[in-house]
């Protein structure tokens, strides 16, 4: 799953334009959207689309992308348990 966060670091910063932002920046366990990078609610909708056209996964529920989109953590957990495009 180490591969995968790394992996979802690098994509978040690219989708969500994080031009000061550095892989190794993110806490995996910190708190994803209002916490210290300044991910909003715009920027889980970009999330959401992300995940759904790369890994096959539709997130269409607040509740669901609430906890979905909590951690980096979170994240990958849900995507490696939801995902064949995943190798675990």
């Amino acid at each position: 799953m180490n591969k995968l966060i790394e992996e979802l670091k690098v994509k978040l910063i690219d989708i969500l334009n994080l031009q000061d932002v550095k892989p190794e920046d993110f806490d995996e366990n910190g708190q994803l959207v209002g916490g210290e990078l300044g991910i909003d609610s715009i920027d889980v909708l970009e999330m959401a689309v992300m995940v759904e056209k790369d890994y096959g996964i539709i997130i269409n529920n607040q509740e669901l992308g609430e906890k979905v989109f909590f951690s980096l953590s979170n994240l990958a957990e849900h995507i490696t348990k939801n995902s064949s495009r995943v190798s675990s």
